[in-house]
């Protein structure tokens, strides 16, 4: 960039601001071969027969079983009440050879006793149930 500022003689108090574009033409025509070298590099291809893709659905995972077990004892399938162990025992038979299998969830109150739980897991476990897990309440947040 050039600016011409006059004569120290004269008592011009003008200034003549000029912008020297050569340079800048210079570089444009530079990056314009460049371009034009280089697109027809990019877009040469090789022709290539690609593998054709099937879709299979997956298959869906059956829903949980949710069984609650309240501090007196009582069971609840998915919120139905369940008679006793038997009854327990014979619809976990039917649902353990399904595939794939559900898992079941176990709520148990907080003042259950031990036993009632275990009588469930034991009840599972002979139906063949092959994945159990505990529903507990995660402790408040910034306690």
């Amino acid at each position: 960039m050039a600016m011409n500022l006059g004569s120290p003689d004269s008592d011009e108090d003008e200034v003549i601001a000029t912008i020297n574009t050569t340079p800048l033409v210079d570089v444009m025509l530079v990056l314009l071969i460049i371009f034009l070298i280089t697109i027809p590099v990019v877009t040469h291809t090789v022709p290539v027969k690609l593998p054709s893709e099937v879709n299979q659905p997956y298959k869906t995972k059956p829903d949980n079983i949710n069984l609650a077990v309240n501090k007196d004892g009582d069971m609840f399938w998915n919120e139905q009440p369940v008679a006793d162990t038997t009854a327990l025992l014979a619809r976990l038979k039917t649902v353990a050879v399904m595939t794939p299998q559900p898992e079941l969830h176990i709520r148990g109150d907080q003042n259950t006793r031990y036993e009632f739980i275990g009588k469930v897991i034991l009840t599972a476990q002979r139906a063949g149930i092959v994945k159990v897990g505990f529903i507990t309440e995660p402790p408040a947040r910034g306690g």
